[in-house]
């Protein structure tokens, strides 16, 4: 079937996704091809109010709605699943809106469904941690801009040459705080404690915290309505 794999390069993609986005589309046999988006150049982004998700979405639809049109396609489609309905998810609205469609949605798989798919064919992501975009380490009213994502980039990036895989850096002014999941927190908060202040430390804040209790998203999301209205297949 004709189809085409796309992924969307701005500051907001940490280091090694798309490296990471072209080896499943080749292993799976799908054509790859990136896009340059500029969620930055709107306001409403910038802000990075609750409905930031919404702003940058609505960026990347528009961008792929030319894209699909060019080329002659008949659909744009998402890799929501079932489980990103029970979160806040401003994106979706803005899929609604454009009328993308989300086909694991519609065959009901989850988080768990996907990756087991994923290790029975093989595909390299399958045990990939979650990596939202940069922009989710910033709390709500902080503003986005170039310079702080490319510091929590380079203080992740930093982390996982440490060996951690799993972990977000939230940006808290000049102050960092390093989540890691459960499997590797004893080490962080341990015999490699002062190797990660060193890393955070390193890349321009001034205070590292290590959050003591494991990695769990939505952290920033916590409190608001677990459904954004107008998510649509």
């Amino acid at each position: 079937e004709r189809s085409l794999a796309v992924t969307a390069v701005s500051p907001a993609l940490a280091t090694g996704e798309l490296d990471g986005a072209r080896r499943v589309a080749w292993t799976i046999g799908i054509a790859h091809e990136q896009i340059r988006t500029d969620e930055l150049a709107r306001e409403e982004y910038r802000r990075n109010g609750p409905d930031r998700c919404y702003h940058c979405k609505t960026e990347l639809y528009d961008r792929l709605a030319v894209v699909a049109a060019a080329r002659g396609f008949d659909a744009v489609l998402s890799g929501a699943n079932v489980d990103d309905l029970g979160d806040w998810r401003p994106g979706l609205r803005a899929a609604a809106e454009h009328r993308v469609r989300h086909p694991l949605v519609e065959a009901g798989f989850g988080k768990s469904d996907i990756r087991r798919v994923a290790r029975e064919l093989r595909i390299p992501s399958a045990e990939k941690p979650a990596m939202p975009c940069l922009a989710s380490r910033l709390p709500f009213g902080t503003p986005v801009d170039r310079t702080v994502l490319a510091q929590v980039d380079r203080a992740e990036h930093a982390l996982k040459d440490l060996g951690f895989r799993d972990l977000r850096v939230r940006h808290l002014g000049m102050t960092a705080r390093v989540a890691i999941a459960g499997p590797e927190l004893a080490r962080a908060r341990g015999p490699d404690r002062e190797a990660v202040e060193r890393a955070v430390l390193g890349v321009g804040y001034n205070l590292v915290e290590i959050d003591p209790t494991p990695l769990r998203s939505g952290t920033l999301t916590r409190g608001l309505p677990l459904a954004d209205p107008g998510v649509g297949t």
